[in-house]
């Protein structure tokens, strides 16, 4: 052993008896003398701890200053003390031997810690007040009310504080007993020990108690929310596997019957292949969409897939598709074509996309238009068609369609109106910003 601590002493380390007794230090100095006298109020109770639900309803409002009231009874305890003992030979003496244990007590109420440090530091000088050397170094109101003070502390702060008051009040009595001795040679220090201990052992199995099951309700709450979200999970994989079940097996017949329905006819007019081919293109596209979908819905931690989301470079691609099935479509871009940032990006082809189909289903025949503007702040759409034309009827929608452009235009912090035109069609005009730092090329420059 003296090799070793030769060898780290010549090494420039440090003992391992040296950092135990910083880590002690540093523990007292965190407890007792970091900030002592910093303002904690103490709060009210819980109305719904298990003693205050057995009260009445009127009076469960008033439990919660419980423990402010016991603070206060027992500051009035240590003055009844002082008024039953006579200490001193009167006046403000008598009343001080008593005042200060009492505001000692009170002062826990806002600084707990500070509070420990008044009643040991005064206890002296009420022994001198009191004029009496029955009870050294304590008096029996800084008897009853060191006891109190470091019992309510260590409610407050925790068991940490509890061992280093105790330490730091044996290490005052000691000091008084060995250095200065009892003038009567009697001594309330190893009562005070032994009381003080006591109460904090209770205090601190208390405090260890309501601890572990504060944790405990923590864990139940935590394992009651993974519970339910397990339980969601489930019902979202059973909602995907129905949605699949139907979705997915109808659009399949589509593209099937689609593929086949050209074989079926005699030399069928290329106008009508071309039909088919278009129906089956959308079910097949549809499908691809739909199980990347319920992808999502199945499980919480799905991943996107790698493919390429559609942009707005995809938007002819797009346009191709609708005027295959049936709509008059016009483009119009104005402002210099730049990249945009993905999310917006993707957001105008929806939009875009959705407000054509919202044409095809509800004004069959009419004709539409497409404007895409670049402007120095981020990016305007407008895409308006006519009124219904033709003998096909309007086919009725859920009303998503709109709900879900609004609320890609809100996620981008854009803006968006919706609404009939005056020839009797419709239009709907978004403006999607984008930030500056978003809008730069990639040489680094403004766009």
């Amino acid at each position: 052993m003296t090799e070793t601590t030769e060898q780290l002493k010549a090494s420039g380390q440090k003992s391992p008896e040296y950092h135990l007794v910083r880590e002690a230090l540093g523990g007292l100095r965190e407890t007792l003398f970091r900030d002592p006298f910093a303002y904690r109020l103490l709060p009210p109770r819980t109305a719904e701890g298990r003693m205050a639900r057995l009260l009445p309803q009127r009076i469960r409002a008033y439990a919660v200053w419980t423990p402010h009231a016991l603070v206060i009874g027992a500051a009035l305890i240590a003055l009844f003390i002082a008024s039953q003992v006579g200490l001193g030979s009167g006046g403000i003496a008598h009343l001080l031997t008593g005042f200060i244990p009492a505001a000692a007590i009170l002062m826990t109420l806002v600084r707990p810690v500070g509070a420990f440090w008044v009643s040991l530091v005064t206890t002296p000088f009420t022994a001198l007040l009191g004029n009496t050397w029955d009870g050294w170094p304590w008096t029996p109101p800084a008897f009853f009310g060191h006891i109190v003070v470091m019992v309510v502390v260590a409610a407050r702060t925790g068991p940490r504080t509890a061992v280093w008051m105790w330490l730091g009040t044996a290490g005052y009595a000691l000091v008084t007993e060995v250095g200065l001795g009892s003038p009567s040679g009697a001594s309330d220090g190893p009562m005070m020990l032994f009381l003080s201990a006591l109460g904090l052992l209770v205090t601190t199995v208390v405090h260890v108690r309501r601890e572990a099951q504060r944790e405990v309700t923590v864990q139940r709450t935590v394992t009651a929310i993974e519970r339910d979200k397990r339980t969601l999970l489930e019902e979202r994989t059973n909602i995907a596997r129905e949605l699949h079940d139907v979705v997915a097996h109808h659009m399949s017949v589509v593209a099937i019957q689609a593929e086949a329905a050209p074989y079926r006819v005699e030399n069928p007019p290329p106008e009508l292949e071309q039909a088919f081919v278009t129906i089956r293109e959308n079910a097949v596209s549809a499908l691809t969409e739909l199980r990347r979908v319920l992808g999502v819905v199945r499980a919480e931690d799905y991943e996107a897939p790698d493919a390429p989301q559609p942009t707005l470079a995809d938007l002819d691609r797009l346009l191709a598709n609708v005027r295959d099935a049936g709509l008059t479509v016009d483009k119009v871009i104005t402002g210099a074509a730049r990249e945009l940032p993905q999310g917006v990006e993707l957001s105008a082809y929806r939009i875009v996309q959705e407000a054509l189909s919202n044409s095809l289903r509800h004004a069959p025949g009419a004709a539409a238009r497409v404007e895409v503007g670049y402007v120095l702040g981020g990016l305007g759409l407008r895409i308006v068609n006519g009124p219904a034309t033709g003998l096909v009827k309007p086919s009725p929608g859920a009303g998503h369609g709109i709900t879900g452009m609004r609320e890609r235009v809100t996620m981008l912090n854009g803006e968006m109106t919706a609404e009939p035109a005056a020839d009797g069609g419709y239009e709907v005009t978004v403006f999607l910003p984008v930030p500056l730092a978003d809008r730069l090329d990639p040489a680094g420059e403004d766009a």
